[in-house]
């Protein structure tokens, strides 16, 4: 029996635009892009390749040790973002989703349009939500659907092609979770709060979203973006590079930091949610994604949110002798301010702040 998802309130009340296919548009080898996706300013924006050496890398399988949780800590709080080695999840689990992933977005348009994105609904297949003429286009596809908690799922938008796609999804989805808990019990003794009490927002009922994320080649690569500059909505987000090509970028001391992703490894960045509950110790990673000329690339995002029912704001026991920085907030309440940011940059945070 198919679920009805009540996780849709924001699309409701604000509604979205239809997009055209950029997979679909990219084939044309357009000469000129349609003005929608040019971004004057992404030419002149300063790309710092120096500090991508820098990243720091984090291995999950050494973090039952001081040392360990410094660096996990120094990472969370001076950068916002790491990437995560020996992180458990099995390799034949990995591949097998980036499999699935490129032969889903291999399917002819009109095969994957059966799994499209329909009114009210955040799920499905098509592009990042359009809340207006006006507002600059991304030029990805997106493949989007909120595995849990299962009671949650709408398997309308669950392909069926490829044959493995359910069953694999499935496995992904547990295996990420699984990481995003042990991550937060660490996170938590580095904060010097509950684990059990951050956790209490993540557990086997978290809103967990995944996002396969499709960016073309554009002949003007140079001039348009895959995805625009903003920090997620997000508790955590874990990400996992399908092919060889790179364009994550972070910001970081007003320049952008490219990503060289370590093959295996999930990125994993600080979201608006866990700044706030950390009362500001941690910042969430603004990034964007710029476009290959010549190559495809396809990603898989994992969004970790709290549960449905809770309340978004800066955990109690750690402005007992601090200020809060942050207002606290109902969880639809936060996901209606979200969906007004138009992801943009910060704007989340900022309308956040007291």
């Amino acid at each position: 029996m198919e679920v009805k998802v009540q996780n849709t309130i924001e699309l409701e009340q604000f509604g979205y635009l239809p997009a055209e296919n950029v997979q679909s548009l990219a084939s044309k080898n357009l000469k000129n892009i349609p003005s929608r996706y040019i971004r004057p300013d992404v030419e002149s924006d300063v790309v710092s390749t120096d500090e991508s050496l820098l990243i720091p890398v984090i291995d999950l399988s050494k973090l039952d040790h001081d040392d360990g949780l410094k660096k996990l800590h120094f990472a969370c709080k001076d950068w916002g973002f790491f990437q995560l080695i020996n992180h458990g999840v099995p390799d034949e689990v990995i591949e097998k989703m980036k499999t699935d992933a490129q032969d889903f977005f291999n399917l002819p348009l009109e095969e994957k349009m059966a799994w499209a994105q329909i009114p009210n609904y955040s799920e499905g297949y098509g592009q990042v939500l359009v809340l207006s003429e006006d507002q600059k286009l991304d030029w990805s596809d997106i493949f989007y659907v909120i595995p849990l908690p299962v009671p949650l799922r709408n398997m309308r938008f669950w392909p069926t092609n490829p044959p493995s796609f359910r069953e694999t999804l499935e496995k992904y989805s547990m295996e990420l979770h699984n990481v995003m808990v042990q991550l937060m019990k660490l996170i938590a003794k580095n904060l010097g709060t509950d684990p059990w009490m951050l956790l209490s927002y993540f557990d086997e009922d978290e809103v967990q979203g995944i996002k396969l994320i499709y960016y073309p080649p554009c002949a003007e690569a140079s001039k348009v973006l895959g995805a625009s500059p903003h920090s997620d909505g997000t508790g955590l987000t874990l990400l996992l590079q399908v092919n060889e090509v790179e364009g994550l970028q972070f910001k970081r001391n007003q320049k952008w930091v490219p990503v060289k992703p370590i093959p295996g490894a999930l990125i994993v960045n600080i979201g608006d949610v866990l700044e706030i509950m950390s009362n500001g110790k941690y910042k969430s990673a603004v990034h964007r994604v710029v476009v290959n000329p010549e190559k495809e690339r396809l990603s898989i995002a994992s969004f970790h949110n709290q549960k449905m029912g809770t309340k978004i704001g800066p955990l109690q026991d750690l402005v007992e002798t601090n200020k809060a920085l942050y207002r606290t907030l109902p969880i639809e309440e936060f996901r209606r301010l979200k969906m007004t940011s138009k992801g943009d940059g910060k704007y989340l945070i900022n309308k956040m702040k007291i």
